[in-house]
């Protein structure tokens, strides 16, 4: 029997983990086994090897329990305790627990009043509308299950997309891998990991090389590399332990600017520039230029040679995706493109928790770590009153937080402290402490965390509502959105950014890798309509802090935004004059 896959194990063990949540286990098995699952599921070599040798324990969050757990699934092909739940429950409800709104105490009480146990037959009751008169359901949460069940049923299983950070923690591994090779003069990531997009489908990777074959097999030997689909002179095809697809292309040196640009994309920013070329005669491949006038075809050594060559000033890859990065780069006449921001430009962090909410690192961990990321200065912002995760903190407790904070800044050097908080936004719009107790912070920034199944138009005037608010200096992640998990709830934003540039609100593009909330197209709107920007972590532990902000970043630049229009680009004394609590004063 071969070893499973890295993807079958961390699916058997999410398995267990919604079939211990069915049981009524305690919230921290239920975890445990979460955590698990996706540790073995972004592990770069097979955890199957390492359970037989006794050594799964060295992933995070693996101990000996599920040591022994693993060693049975790789023996036996199965876990006792999965094989002994399953006879508990329909394989279909634990299908079921997956769907967004859903969760396993509520297919629970589908299965047991309603005799739901599939995805069909809970298509099939909300059809008939049978779900609505259940207590705790209503007709908004029938109709929500009904499109998440259909689109469960039509899921693409080769079409399933991982977010950006998963990837590139496998593709960097791979390009620095290939870069390491005799046989390579250069090796890129391309695609849509290189444009960081949210997620991707694969990677692509593309080489310069006079010996394509030895760098294929070099590919192919991998320690990252679960499965080899194909392998030949021009490149490779593999499957990683993560479950990542990669493609390897590789041409001679002299054409691998026309390579990376072509396998870059997108699409959409290809057949733009490829229409505009034939316009002038020229014809545009992954393998060269050709001029129909002369009949010569240019390959290039760079990018820049190939934008040069078609009339245009370099586009950097987030920018490539036909939203008038053409016309603005064009040599002969062009607006010319933004200078877009980096990392680099960031001095104040305005968004991260501690321990005083669901954090895993008190104030002064956090500071130290946000100064030695050259920082200026850091708002903690722990969860609020009403956050509703069993971390909520209540009016007493952040009075103590303040005081905690108010010495920290008086005894850390090199560094502004401030005290702030991530007010969740009650459905009528309030936040959830008393006016007060909010003006005596440095900072608030408000999000929706309860309620998400409100209509359009009551979110919209939720969240406005709360950008009224005096002492709201921020909303955060505004569309509530989880990549790739959850789609974003229903809200106009275009209203909500109408508010917010009234009401001089700031907008965070929150740095989380699953979030990136604002997304590119909305940030990008929000800035011409005169919004300040935030690009903010979000960051529960010190190591967030530095890792996130890549993908908050890729975003802004993703939307044409330069480090002036990011407002936590400011040196502490400037930005706090932008607060709104600064300007009513």
């Amino acid at each position: 029997m071969a070893d499973p896959t890295n993807t079958e194990i961390a699916a058997a063990l999410d398995e267990l983990g919604d079939l211990y949540e069915l049981d009524g286990a305690i919230v921290h098995r239920v975890v445990a086994y979460r955590t698990a699952a996706k540790a073995v599921r972004d592990a770069s070599s097979s955890v199957a090897a390492l359970a037989r040798a006794g050594r799964a324990t060295e992933l995070s969050g693996i101990g000996a329990t599920l040591q022994q757990k693993l060693e049975a699934l790789v023996e036996t092909g199965d876990i006792p305790q999965a094989v002994a739940l399953r006879e508990k429950f329909p394989a279909g409800l634990i299908e079921m627990t997956r769907l967004p709104g859903l969760g396993p105490k509520r297919a629970r009480r589908l299965y047991e009043e309603m005799g739901i146990d599939s995805l069909q037959a809970l298509a099939t009751a909300a059809r008939q509308q049978r779900i609505r008169d259940l207590r705790g359901f209503g007709a908004k949460a029938e109709e929500k299950l009904l499109e998440a069940a259909e689109r469960a049923a039509d899921a693409d299983p080769l079409s399933i997309r991982v977010v950006l950070d998963r990837a590139l923690a496998v593709g960097e591994q791979v390009v620095e891998a290939l870069r390491a090779h005799p046989a390579a003069q250069r090796v890129e990531l391309a695609g849509s990991a290189r444009r960081m997009c949210d997620s991707v489908r694969d990677l692509d990777v593309v080489a310069a090389s006079d010996d394509g074959p030895a760098l294929a097999l070099a590919l192919a030997g991998l320690d990252v590399v679960e499965a080899v689909w194909s392998s030949g002179e021009r490149g490779a095809r593999v499957r990683t332990h993560n479950g990542v697809s990669v493609d390897l292309k590789v041409v001679a040196p002299h054409q691998f600017g026309n390579l990376l640009q072509h396998f870059t994309g997108s699409q959409a920013h290809n057949v733009a520039l490829r229409e505009a070329a034939v316009k002038r005669g020229l014809h545009v491949s992954e393998y060269g230029i050709l001029d129909d006038t002369t009949g010569e075809t240019t390959t290039c050594e760079t990018e820049q040679q190939v934008y040069q060559r078609l009339g245009y000033a370099y586009i950097e890859p987030e920018l490539r995706e036909n939203r008038g990065e053409l016309r603005a780069a064009a040599l002969d006449g062009g607006s010319g493109l933004p200078e877009l921001i980096e990392v680099g430009d960031l001095r104040g962090e305005l968004h991260c928790h501690t321990v005083a909410s669901d954090g895993v690192a008190d104030v002064e961990e956090m500071a130290y770590a946000a100064r030695d990321l050259g920082l200026e200065y850091i708002a903690f912002t722990d969860h609020s009153a009403s956050h509703g995760f069993g971390d909520d903190v209540s009016p007493e407790q952040l009075e103590a937080q303040i005081e905690r904070v108010r010495a920290a800044n008086l005894a850390i050097e090199g560094i502004e402290l401030l005290i702030g908080s991530e007010v969740n936004i009650l459905p009528d719009g309030s936040p959830d402490y008393a006016d007060e107790l909010l003006a005596r912070l440095d900072w608030a920034i408000a999000s929706v965390h309860t309620s998400f199944g409100l209509s359009e138009r009551a979110m919209t005037e939720r969240v406005i509502a709360a950008a009224e608010h005096p002492s709201i200096d921020a909303i955060g992640h505004l569309t509530g959105r989880k990549i790739e998990r959850r789609p974003p709830y229903a809200i106009d934003v275009e209203r909500v950014i109408e508010a917010c540039a009234r009401t001089g609100t700031m907008l965070e593009i929150n740095s989380a890798p699953d979030r990136r909330d604002l997304d590119d197209v909305h940030a990008r709107a929000a800035a011409q309509a005169g919004v300040r920007i935030l690009v903010n972590t979000d960051a529960h532990r010190p190591a967030t802090l530095a890792s996130a902000r890549r993908y908050g970043i890729a975003t802004a630049r993703r939307a044409w935004l330069t480090a002036a229009d990011v407002a936590n680009t400011r040196p502490w004394q400037e930005f706090a004059t932008l607060r709104k609590r600064a300007q009513a004063r």
